[in-house]
């Protein structure tokens, strides 16, 4: 999103002279990409999640096709996913040439509703029509209910890959999330508005060694130089072999260190998202608006700030508020149109109305700005225009 001069967007990025320094220091080396910045950069957040494998590359939606390959998704497979998300989660499903479909939302963490989801399970079981994979969303930062997630991935068989996109910092019970307690793989974003960035880019986190070494292997080609893969490896040093149909999804040397560098605010930063929503929770508690839910036993990485706005027929309108907040300078934003509302699902099928939820939550929400660059002045001035905007 491009904001105009003088306008407060809703994120943005946060960038200090240590990380200028660190991809000053890449771009005065001899490598670009496929150096050693990338993987100092993959183990140093396998270590903060607590897994033995992170596989970084260009974009969280590159992290998502190369895991649903991994796990072998394929044409006549079919992944549930929530429709209250950026339409990558889904589209990561049909690039594979799998069948999508979407789980309703819980009114209140706006995640996957479990019990949504074990009601579509069973009927799901009785039609022979079950999910190979689930893809929930930890939207907002807000991980979802993984142990329930998981106690019917057991029940029915499918694998989970997280999309932490909004996540990363976040905390589930006495699990980190990236940690893949509940999941098979976990992926991260790094885009500018993110909570770290690499100004683009994605990480797959998986404790499987094998998936790791599929995900790595589709992110460049599908090609190996490992000596005890190879068919041939009597050809030479300079040999190498395709042994699958990969991707240029790699992460750049320059992304890889301004990763680095970001990691090392993460845990402040999220801490400092925290004292922001809880002035957002003290000063808009008294309006006419549905704040935010923290759910108890987990620690949300407070990505976004979205409140819910003209319910129950109540003036002004989202669509009224949100104009007057963007004429007074603020960026607010929607966060998401229903992914099955998009024209190109609609082609697939999907109509309004088949998941309620989503949909009546998509008619209030409003992202408000939530971003570590956020002034606490500037802060009090959104809260301010906010109060205009609801009279």
């Amino acid at each position: 999103m491009h904001e105009d001069r003088g306008v407060i967007p809703y994120g943005r990025q946060k960038i200090d002279d240590e990380d200028i320094k660190a991809v000053v220091e890449v771009l005065k080396s001899d490598f670009l990409t496929q150096g050693p910045v990338v993987p100092r950069f993959e183990r140093a957040l396998a270590r903060y999640c607590g897994v033995p494998h992170a596989v970084a590359v260009n974009s969280a939606t590159s992290a998502l096709h190369i895991a649903c390959l991994a796990l072998g998704v394929g044409p006549g497979d079919r992944v549930w996913t929530s429709p209250n998300t950026f339409v990558a989660s889904a589209n990561c499903a049909r690039y594979c040439g799998a069948s999508v479909d979407f789980v309703d939302i819980d009114p209140h963490t706006y995640n996957m509703s479990v019990d949504a989801l074990s009601s579509r399970l069973e009927q799901a079981e009785r039609t022979n029509a079950l999910p190979k994979v689930v893809i929930p969303v930890h939207f907002a930062g807000q991980p979802c209910d993984m142990a329930g997630i998981r106690r019917l991935a057991n029940r029915y068989g499918f694998r989970i890959i997280e999309d932490a996109s909004h996540a990363i910092g976040a905390r589930y019970a006495d699990s980190i999330v990236g940690d893949c307690a509940y999941g098979d793989i976990t992926v991260f974003s790094f885009h500018p508005v993110k909570i770290i960035t690499t100004a683009e880019g994605g990480v797959a986190t998986t404790r499987s060694d094998e998936l790791a070494r599929r995900m790595r292997l589709l992110r460049s080609h599908g090609i190996t130089r490992d000596t005890n893969a190879l068919t041939r490896p009597e050809e030479g040093p300079w040999y190498y072999e395709q042994h699958c149909l990969g991707f240029n999804y790699r992460m750049t040397e320059l992304q890889g260190a301004l990763g680095l560098s970001q990691l090392r605010h993460l845990d402040d930063w999220v801490a400092q998202r925290h004292r922001l929503a809880d002035r957002y929770d003290a000063d808009l508690a008294s309006l006419p608006l549905i704040l935010p839910t923290r759910v108890p036993g987990s620690y949300s990485a407070l990505h976004l700030y979205v409140v819910q706005v003209g319910r129950k027929g109540a003036t002004p309108s989202r669509a009224e508020v949100f104009r007057r907040l963007r004429a007074a300078g603020i960026g607010v934003n929607v966060h998401y149109i229903p992914v099955h509302h998009q024209p190109d699902f609609m082609s697939l099928g999907f109509r309004p109305g088949q998941f309620p939820v989503s949909e009546d939550y998509y008619a209030h929400c409003l992202s408000l700005p939530m971003h570590v660059s956020l002034a606490r002045s500037e802060q009090q001035i959104v809260i301010e225009a906010l109060r205009q905007a609801l009279r």
